[in-house]
């Protein structure tokens, strides 16, 4: 078939908002290729080995960055190590981290889709606008090294305030929003200013170690988070990851942080996050790395991958993972 397979998810609040999106979606992609909704992570499994059996060349993910690493994770499962489908991301969630991060079009899913049907028909002449950027591998590992469960790709992982700021935005009430995002970091930032009950939930600590692939260890300790990004962004605009593209002796890497700064010193640290600048000495360990171990010493990880929450009672380990294809255009 070649073309564009669309994935969407049904169950996302946005097309739960919005019925009828795959059929909007299908009158805008017209014979250029294929809708598919996956209703499960078996209905997934289908149609990656599907895509991957008809030689789709764009997969176009309807849904924001928990439907792209759930839809990631599941085709490179599927694929093994053959390389995926160039990524288009049509937003439609109500997280769009990563598309923003790249410089995705703002718009609707099915204004994105068509403005990608119109780049896809004149690619032999003008080709494709993309951004090339690595995802990492997140999984857990038992006693003996060996992994749980299938691994998680995304963009962003991180502990501490970065999955406690996703619980409380999460559970504010209102529809996930930009809006709610803002409000959810202004009352986060004045509780820590008082010592309110808020931020105690929000900065909940990592409690644990860090080991990274060239054998550095990060002490024993609290951490407000232990993080890591292949992309500079990490919403509303704040740029921890800010040396993403950076290579670590040649080889590609991501950019890890363990923030053991207080909430309120963190607070204080949010501007030149902003700027995309380093945080003051004696706020955070950095570094580039392709690969690092987080060992709770409570028994239990609570994380985040590409706004995605999870909790383990097992050893994370996040590796630097394949590279993909964004579409731009």
């Amino acid at each position: 078939m070649s073309g564009i397979g669309v994935v969407l998810n049904p169950k996302s609040r946005h097309n739960l908002r919005n019925p009828g999106a795959a059929a909007r979606l299908a009158a805008r992609l017209g014979d250029h290729g294929v809708v598919r909704e996956a209703r499960s992570i078996d209905e997934l499994y289908r149609i990656a080995e599907d895509f991957r059996r008809d030689a789709v060349e764009i997969l176009a993910i309807n849904g924001g960055d928990g439907t792209n690493t759930v839809t990631l994770s599941g085709f490179f499962d599927v694929y093994g190590g053959a390389p995926l489908p160039e990524i288009a991301l049509l937003r439609g969630g109500t997280m769009n981290t990563v598309a923003n991060s790249i410089g995705v079009h703002r718009g609707r899913p099915e204004a994105l889709l068509e403005r990608l049907v119109h780049a896809y028909a004149r690619r032999n002449g003008a080709p494709l606008h993309r951004a090339a950027r690595r995802v990492m591998r997140v999984a857990t590992l038992d006693s003996t090294g060996a992994e749980t469960k299938p691994p998680q790709y995304g963009f962003l992982f991180g502990t501490g305030v970065m999955h406690g700021f996703l619980a409380e935005y999460y559970g504010a009430g209102d529809p996930p929003s930009v809006f709610v995002a803002a409000s959810t970091l202004l009352r986060g930032s004045a509780s820590a200013l008082v010592g309110g009950p808020m931020i105690r939930r929000m900065a909940a600590p990592f409690r644990g170690s860090v080991t990274l692939a060239d054998g550095t260890t990060w002490e024993a300790r609290d951490y407000l988070a232990v993080a890591a990004g292949t992309i500079a962004h990490i919403g509303l605009d704040f740029k921890p990851f800010h040396r993403f593209a950076e290579a670590k002796n040649g080889t590609a890497a991501f950019h890890a942080l363990g923030i053991y700064a207080s909430p309120l010193a963190f607070v204080a640290e949010l501007p030149r996050i902003h700027q995309g600048r380093a945080m003051h000495d004696g706020k955070a360990f950095e570094a580039l790395s392709t690969g690092m171990v987080l060992r709770s010493t409570e028994g239990v990880v609570r994380y985040m991958v590409d706004g995605d929450l999870h909790i383990s009672r097992h050893p994370i380990e996040v590796t630097i993972g394949p590279g993909v294809w964004l579409i731009v255009t």
